[in-house]
């Protein structure tokens, strides 16, 4: 049995970090647009790398999703910001720049398995660490081909039994940790709900909508506003968003608009297949097309 005072440290924590995220959605509003425009420094060759603020600048990007560096079979990401040198450099090119670090991803999980991973608190840890020092509010953790719950349904309880203590962590931190699964929204809502921590919310991807066959804005609407911290605004490699038949971008923002969300869409794939390593072609493009619907109208 939790004690009074425990308790209403809980209460307290989760009332502040709700005022906390309610701040941060204004402060987007303010600076004069309900959607900002980021992409992952990853897919345009710039792992935390320095040079990723003026590559998303010229890009027209609002901002970058910066990720935590390489996992594969060590026992800690590769992170360049747990070096006081490197912390300073970054913070200054994100000024220098104008481009803001939208979310820290740990995109080593694509790959690797977060039940299996015996030190997987210590590397939460070290994103939090890295959020902190670069003033993000959302972690981004994809759950990879190794923890899909479809084809995996016996790691349901060890994952969420995971996923509430480093939701816990995140929340004492005011910060958030958007999960990516392969689970429709209704399964979604329903792992939420297990998981049963303010500091677990969705990162949506409307490729995995899109490649399942699912209705993307129905899907939208069962998550909700509240249950959504950041979108992967794009499809799978193919063609450009702007030239994607099964995306229609205009209803998104109508359905994201009517449910009253607002918050980063984050360009991660979409590129031409006939031309898949011209970073500036692709992101550039989705960059614009992006602002072109979301962001054309929404000056204050």
């Amino acid at each position: 049995m939790l004690s009074k005072c425990t308790l209403l440290l809980m209460l307290y924590l989760s009332s502040t970090f709700s005022l906390e995220v309610e701040a941060n959605t204004l402060k987007n509003e303010k600076d004069g647009q309900r959607y900002k425009i980021a992409v992952c420094d990853w897919m345009i060759m710039k792992r935390q790398k320095i040079g990723s603020f003026e590559l998303v600048n010229e890009l027209k990007g609002d901002g970058v999703e910066m990720d935590m560096g390489g996992l594969g079979k060590r026992d800690s990401f590769d992170n360049k910001l747990r070096q006081p040198s490197f912390q300073k450099l970054f913070r200054e090119k994100s000024k220098e720049y104008n481009v803001s670090v939208s979310s820290v991803a740990m995109s080593g999980f694509y790959g690797q398995s977060f039940v299996a991973r015996p030190n997987y608190k210590d590397l939460v840890k070290d994103c939090l660490n890295t959020m902190k020092v670069m003033d993000v509010k959302v972690a981004f953790l994809p759950l990879g081909v190794q923890c899909d719950l479809n084809k995996y349904p016996e790691i349901r309880q060890e994952l969420v039994y995971r996923l509430k203590i480093v939701g816990d962590m995140a929340l004492k931190e005011g910060r958030i940790i958007g999960v990516e699964t392969s689970l429709d929204a209704k399964g979604e809502v329903a792992l939420l709900k297990d998981i049963n921590s303010k500091g677990i919310k969705i990162y949506y991807k409307f490729q995995n909508s899109l490649e399942a066959g699912r209705n993307l804005c129905d899907e939208l609407r069962i998550l909700g506003k509240d249950n959504i911290c950041q979108i992967h605004c794009t499809d799978t490699d193919g063609t450009l968003l702007a030239d994607n038949k099964r995306l229609d971008m205009n209803k998104v923002k109508r359905t994201l608009d009517d449910m009253g969300w607002s918050g980063w869409l984050v360009v991660e794939r979409s590129r031409d297949a006939n031309n898949v390593h011209d970073v500036k072609a692709n992101y550039g493009g989705n960059i614009s097309y992006l602002k072109s619907i979301f962001q054309k109208k929404d000056r204050i």
